[in-house]
């Protein structure tokens, strides 16, 4: 990456403040603080039910915190709909795929270009006028993003007949047809054999490098983590414990204690 200075990209796009999610009397997150820059790939780790997937609800809109803010782009947008963040430019995959499994491909990938349609229902049924404009140019969007995942040969198909590592791209597909400035991805390499979690890496950074999206990762895959993120934030029982590059987290007595384990931490120091 370029060693020029870009006095945008140290601007937050947005900062979690403090935030607090408690079930009854559970705290899912206990005031987490981060921000993320307009360029950066960051990622969250923590073992399973560390609040990972709670703070992308709150960012969302799904989840409202108790206490705490979330400002986007310096706004705060606590209480907002998930429909209206997605507008404000963020979108997310999910652990679990989230598709319509006996559409097509392309006609999945168009799903995501729904929030940036204008046209009414009737025009778009008769298709003329703007709303044939519209869909034209929605479609040519939505053929760019099948050749960035380079998955042409399978844009008819449904996608129930796709094997799982293409299904997981059609998935992140889906999230970039939505024209996201922030992309939350929710563990994208989960169930995948090795050569699927390589090319899904090589996406991530992509779109990190090429498209210009900042992103932010949830991942228990902590080799793929510490080999792409820029900054690692990790999660104990909803509370930070340690935020920094991926060599400062994999040396964090505290990480190591609660996450990584010894074998790791070894493991990462004999192979520098």
């Amino acid at each position: 990456m370029s060693d020029a200075i870009n006095p945008i990209a140290d601007i937050p796009l947005i900062e979690i403040d403090e935030i607090t999610l408690r079930f009854g009397g559970v705290t899912a997150i206990g005031g987490v603080s981060f921000s993320v820059r307009p360029d950066e790939l960051f990622a969250i780790i923590g073992p399973n039910g560390a609040g990972k997937t709670s703070i992308f609800n709150t960012i969302s809109g799904v989840y409202r915190p108790q206490d705490g803010d979330i400002r986007w782009k310096g706004e705060s947008i606590i209480g907002t709909r998930p429909d209206r963040v997605a507008n404000l430019g963020i979108a997310r995959t999910f652990q679990n795929i989230e598709l319509f499994p006996q559409m097509t491909v392309l006609d999945n990938l168009l799903t995501g270009r729904h929030i940036r349609m204008d046209s009414s229902w009737l025009a778009g049924s008769l298709w003329v006028g703007k709303a044939k404009k519209e869909e034209m140019a929605n479609r040519r969007k939505v053929e760019d993003i099948i050749d960035f995942l380079e998955i042409e040969q399978w844009r008819k198909h449904p996608v129930a007949l796709l094997p799982y590592g293409y299904q997981k791209r059609v998935e992140l597909g889906r999230a970039l047809a939505m024209d996201p400035e922030l992309l939350l991805l929710d563990e994208p390499v989960a169930g995948m054999n090795l050569e699927e979690t390589e090319d899904m890496a090589r996406f991530v950074l992509d779109i990190q490098r090429e498209l210009g999206i900042a992103i932010i990762l949830v991942e228990h895959d902590m080799g793929l983590v510490m080999d792409i993120a820029d900054r690692v934030m990790v999660l104990d029982f909803g509370q930070r414990i340690s935020l920094g590059t991926p060599a400062e987290v994999q040396k964090d007595p505290a990480v190591i204690a609660a996450y990584l384990g010894s074998e790791f931490a070894q493991t990462s120091e004999t192979s520098r």
